[in-house]
This record gives structure tokens, sequence and C-alpha cells, in this order.
């Protein structure tokens, strides 16, 4: 029988007060904000965070940004840093992604623990980030940690108290209950809410599509065992929903990146049938096959 998440890694933010964190921590720390068009979540998330850089708890707070609807000027009158993601490792050629703005933002980001956080919740606070941060910086043999929190649905101006998160139960989930049963108690494995020691993060690869979430949360299982996995309840996370049509080729990033882990292991014999992604003609043409990024340490190794 898998042995479950111990109950000892799982969390409240509520036990980590911003005072309490910036008294604790020892390491320098980072939050990035990947962001595409958030004009309009991006100005109330960063009135919640740079606060925090002000009361010692963070000591960078940064914008990779995608956008042309005015994002990156919003955040840079608040005060936030910000890069182009196009900007980073340009040499690489064009952004394929949320996943590949994530690995090259570990350029730009200083912290010896990062924070990652989506830039379009709304009802957005603090605890986000001091939820997420507190495990890595009160127990040092914690080195990855996932966020979780009731997804609300909202279908117009009706807004149902659960029912969100839909690649999430449909996909993922399944995935991790029938392969990696161990993993079954991580309750949002696609959450774009985790923080992680660098040392850790420069040693993983980095989907760069949607499957990074749960690519990452694999391998940081893999490098550091369930005792180094924590996770923290957030309570509520509210967003703006994908339609539909957009849920398959999301659902194909994720099953994608579950099995390309799946192959390493030895557990799966040669690649996943692209075919698999044309079986709904709504998907139109096939989507493509989801790149990665490699461990950052092997870049070095490289020089």
């Amino acid at each position: 029988m898998p042995v479950p998440l111990r109950s000892e890694n799982v969390f409240s933010h509520r036990e980590f007060p911003p005072d309490q964190l910036a008294a604790a921590r020892q390491s320098t720390v980072s939050i990035c904000l990947p962001a595409q068009d958030e004009a309009r979540t991006i100005g109330p998330i960063l009135r919640q965070l740079l606060p925090l850089r002000e009361e010692g708890v963070v000591d960078q707070v940064v914008v990779v940004d995608d956008s042309t609807d005015g994002t990156s000027a919003i955040a840079r009158e608040l005060g936030a840093e910000v890069h182009h993601q196009d900007e980073l490792m340009p040499e690489l050629g064009p952004v394929l992604g949320k996943g590949d703005a994530m690995w090259r933002s570990l350029t730009v980001l200083r912290g010896e623990i990062i924070c990652f956080l989506d830039a379009d919740s709304e009802s957005f606070g603090a605890h986000f980030a001091c939820g997420l941060l507190g495990p890595l910086v009160h127990r040092e043999d914690i080195s990855f940690v996932k966020a979780f929190y009731r997804r609300p649905f909202r279908l117009g101006t009706t807004t149902l108290p659960d029912g969100g998160g839909r690649v999430t139960e449909l996909t993922a989930r399944p995935l991790l209950n029938l392969f990696y049963p161990e993993l079954a108690g991580i309750r949002q494995p696609l959450a774009g809410e985790i923080a992680a020691r660098r040392q850790l993060l420069e040693t993983l690869p980095f989907a760069t599509g949607y499957g990074v979430d749960i690519g990452l949360l694999l391998d940081a299982y893999r490098a550091v065992g369930l005792p180094g996995l924590g996770q923290v309840d957030l309570e509520v996370r509210q967003n703006d929903h994908q339609p539909l049509s957009a849920l398959g080729p999301m659902a194909f990033a994720v099953l994608h990146t579950v099995a390309l882990r799946m192959e390493r292991e030895g557990r799966l014999h040669g690649p996943l049938p692209l075919s698999l992604a044309g079986l709904d003609d709504r998907l139109g043409s096939r989507p493509p096959v989801p790149l990665e990024r490699p461990p950052h340490s092997t870049l070095r190794a490289v020089a």
C-alpha cells in the first residue's frame, strides 16, 4: 500500500502570519507572477504582495509579462520588478507557454526560496504567499509546497460554491490516483501556486506549457519523496474559467506530461500516441507535443 502524504505536512495559511515569517526566515525570498493580459487583476494582487516586501517577508516581487493590455505598466507603477518574458534567454527564441516563462524567470529571480503565483486570481490576499512560504521557512525538511483551495464555479452572474478546476478533477487527479496513488492526497495538483527551494527547482525540468504544474509535482516527489512535500490550504481561489473548447488541449498537455514521466520511469514503453489528441473533433488540429526545458543545473554544467 502506498504511504500517503503525512498529516504534519498539510498546513493552513493561518499558521503563518506575516510578522512571524519576517522574524523567522533566514533565506532570501522571491515571488514571481507570470502574467498574460491580466490588467484587471494584477493591481489588486500587487497591492497585497508589495507590502510584504516592506515588512521583511520577501525580498523580490517580479512580474514576468506577455501582455498587450497594460499589465506591465500597472505593475511598474505599483513598484514591482517587471520583465517581458521574451527578454529572458532570447537566444532560445519565442517563449513556449507559461512553463517556459517560469523556467526562464529563474535567471532573474534572486531568492533561495521562490514562490510562483497565478496573476488572474480574484479576491487575492497576502495569505496566498505567506501560506506557501511558511512551511519552507519553518521546516528545513520540506522543499516543495503546493496550494489547495475550494474552486467556486462562476457562470454569468451565478457562482456555485464548487465546480471549478474541471481539468483537475477529470484528468489530473484520476491520473494520480491510478499511477501515483501515494500522491492522491494532493488536492490541487494543477495549482499554479507553489513555493520551492531554488536548489530543488534548478534540478527539475519544466514542461513549457500547461503541464508544468503537474510535472514539477511529480519531479519534486521523485527528488525529495513524500517527506519533502507540503501542501497548504488557502481556502478559496476564484478566477475566470476557460471555455469548454480549451479544456481538451489542456487535458492533453497534462496527460502527455504524466506519460513522459512514466516512460522515464520504465512504466510506459514508447511515446504516447498523438492520435489520442484527435478523438474529439472540437480540438481541431492536433495539439503540439509539449516541449520541456532542461534543469538549469545542467546548463551550468555544460557552460
